[in-house]
């Protein structure tokens, strides 16, 4: 694995703790999102998984994706401050804090469950089949993104 392994339970809980660390008063250090709906946004790559609230992308916008954007995600490269992201995860309402907060960690501990072998090969609702170790750095490299964003 290029990043800590966020299918261990060891790496998951430390991660949920950094999440058990945020209070609905947490502030960004960047960007324009509050606290819930960072959290919101986070969920979103565990819908896509989880749940059919997100159509896939039409084939067009699949292949772009695949070509441009997927060697960004699971790369182990952090993401930038302030990067662009796909309109499905911009998080515009309102969100309450808790609710926000435990889906998520029900999220990642679900994925933990399943483990890496769960994932090896599984489809990605925006880039094809990835291997454990790419489901793995897109997982760990976006929560780690926003949990340093509020300083956790």
């Amino acid at each position: 694995m290029d990043l800590p392994n966020i299918f261990t339970k060891e790496v998951s809980e430390q991660v949920i703790n950094r999440i058990n660390q945020l209070q609905n008063s947490s502030q960004p250090l960047w960007g324009k999102m509050n606290v819930a709906q960072m959290l919101a946004h986070c969920c979103v790559t565990y819908e896509m998984i989880y749940t059919d609230k997100h159509p896939k992308p039409n084939f067009l916008m699949g292949f772009m994706l695949k070509k441009f954007a997927k060697k960004y995600v699971v790369s182990d490269k952090p993401f930038p401050k302030n990067a662009k992201t796909a309109p499905v995860f911009i998080i515009s309402d309102e969100r309450e804090f808790e609710g926000e907060k435990h889906r998520l960690i029900e999220y990642i501990r679900q994925t933990q469950i399943l483990g890496e072998y769960a994932f090896d090969g599984k489809l990605s609702h925006s880039f094809g089949e990835l291997d454990a170790n790419e489901w793995n750095n897109m997982f760990y490299k976006h929560l780690d993104h926003h949990l340093n964003q509020f300083g956790a």
